[in-house]
């Protein structure tokens, strides 16, 4: 039976859904360096070659990883923001944190992706992964310009600065003061989570949630 033209895409996406399924296994044991297109061939049963039809190369794949951490990050934390819309502001802050650390140690293998190259002379900051990170700004931003107690101003330059970024960023209607309290507070986030994962608070016997909590209410509270 001839194959149609439908079989034959459900079966390409299947077979890149497989392809990144055996690069998130490599990339959780041995970094993005173990990610190799010959070696992810070897694994799912297909030539070099044959991966290349799907992915063009190897930053190309890693590039469609980084897209979809980025999209699950998001989900996590507006799921949590949900589930936490009868709580204060600053409850709801509280819950979004929690779940931004929840997702980094649970896939610290795909945290690690999202803020730094993770090969030499791969370009972290195109536009494809800006746009894709700012999944996970939006639903920051738009709690934090909730109704709650006014931000404080930020510098006048900082403050253009901050107002740039946003109408670039699409959310353009968003103070520049709540625009630095989620670069603060996810600056903030982003320091002791990334820490955390790297073990830096395993030996000063610290409580890690404790200490996010403290910084969260610091900006918000």
């Amino acid at each position: 039976m001839q194959e149609t033209a439908g079989g034959r895409a459900e079966q390409k996406a299947r077979t890149r859904e497989e392809i990144k399924r055996a690069a998130l296994r490599r990339l959780r044991e041995g970094g993005p360096g173990a990610v190799s297109v010959n070696a992810l061939g070897k694994e799912i049963g297909l030539t070099g070659p044959a991966v290349y039809r799907h992915f063009a190369s190897r930053d190309e794949l890693l590039t469609e990883l980084i897209v979809d951490a980025y999209g699950d990050l998001a989900a996590e934390l507006r799921a949590a923001v949900e589930a936490a819309r009868r709580r204060s502001r600053p409850g709801r802050v509280a819950a979004l944190a929690a779940a931004y650390r929840a997702w980094a140690l649970r896939e610290p293998h795909r945290y690690r992706l999202l803020f730094s190259a993770p090969l030499p002379g791969y370009d972290a900051q195109s536009e494809p992964l800006v746009a894709a990170s700012q999944a996970a700004m939006d639903v920051l931003v738009e709690l934090l310009a909730a109704p709650g107690p006014p931000a404080p101003a930020p510098p006048r330059a900082l403050g253009t600065q901050l107002g740039g970024w946003a109408r670039r960023r699409g959310v353009g209607h968003v103070e520049p003061a709540t625009a630095l309290q989620a670069v603060r507070l996810w600056s903030r986030l982003h320091g002791l989570v990334s820490l955390e994962i790297e073990g830096n608070f395993a030996s000063m016997g610290l409580d890690v949630e404790a200490l996010l909590r403290l910084e969260a209410d610091d900006v918000v509270g």
